[in-house]
């Protein structure tokens, strides 16, 4: 693995890494071991179903999720400590290539113990404030695993809708001109997410897998492509397939998957109340310790 350090502030630090891509498919393949047993294939008995199979049935990056999340602690936790970073909130990320059988290559930006030089601290009386956690955070947090968890499964029986996630080739076309970077094959896009220009998404909504759809777009005044912007266009899609959103249950079982210690939702609860507890202690801790202005 390599790692990059940059200072981006006082406070403020980005980590570059990139690992290799053996050690990115060795945890594909713990997360496949790790997974497989919940997942049923048509043909196959529930858990055994090969990893390839699985792959060429919920798309090829079903097991990525979760092996970003094996790999992530052990090597930011080695940046930390190869450059002396002391984090003092959770790593913002920015995820630059992630594919099987090449380098897995992300980013991190977080913020850190700041640069000060102490004067008297001593006797100060500073008053340390320990943030509430509540009900909701708690909610809010296992939501949060739950949608990691997430996998989408093939639609063949309705339309396309909100959040469904559409597979499209497609075209861009300015008048009769096809413009450059305007084209695409087999994008995978997830209806209302706002990753393509404005109009662009919801036009999709309502179309039938197999099918084709002009959509009809115009690209802001302030885009990045100064060729393109304000101008009206056309993209010539060609919908390859849908599929849907899953997301787990929240009960026993998926508590034994997001956990290694919880065994009951209710026991879930607690250690995620507890977690967040911690992280609050500590964001008190370092408040506490930096001198007011």
């Amino acid at each position: 693995m390599a790692t990059t350090f940059e200072k981006l502030s006082s406070n403020k630090v980005k980590l570059g890494f990139t690992v290799d891509a053996a050690k990115f498919d060795e945890a594909i393949r713990k997360a496949y071991q790790k997974d497989v047993k919940n997942i049923t294939i048509p043909g196959f008995r529930k858990g055994k179903a090969p990893m390839q199979v699985i792959e060429n049935h919920y798309g090829a990056g079903v097991f990525y999720e979760d092996a970003f999340e094996i790999l992530f602690p052990e090597v930011y936790q080695a940046a930390l400590t190869e450059h002396g970073v002391t984090p003092v909130d959770r790593p913002e990320l920015n995820m630059e290539q992630i594919e099987k059988g090449k380098d897995l290559i992300f980013s991190v930006e977080v913020f850190v113990t700041p640069d000060v030089e102490l004067g008297q601290y001593k006797n100060l009386g500073i008053e340390k404030k320990v943030d509430e956690v509540t009900e909701d955070d708690v909610k809010a947090e296992i939501e949060r695993a739950r949608d990691r968890a997430a996998r989408y499964i093939d639609v063949t029986d309705r339309p396309a809708k909100l959040d469904d996630q559409v597979n499209i080739d497609y075209a861009g076309f300015v008048g009769e001109e096809q413009f450059e970077g305007g084209t695409a094959q087999g994008h995978d896009l997830v209806l209302g997410s706002g990753s393509f220009i404005p109009g662009f998404e919801d036009q999709l909504v309502g179309a039938e897998a197999g099918s084709d759809v002009e959509v009809h777009v115009t690209f802001p005044e302030k885009y990045h492509a100064e060729n393109l912007a304000g101008k009206e266009a056309t993209f010539k899609v060609k919908v390859n397939s849908i599929r849907e959103k899953e997301v787990p249950a929240l009960d026993d079982d998926f508590v034994k998957e997001a956990s290694e210690t919880a065994n009951t939702v209710d026991e879930y609860k607690a250690e995620i109340r507890e977690k967040l507890e911690k992280q609050a202690e500590q964001k008190a801790d370092n408040r506490s310790t930096c001198p007011r202005p």
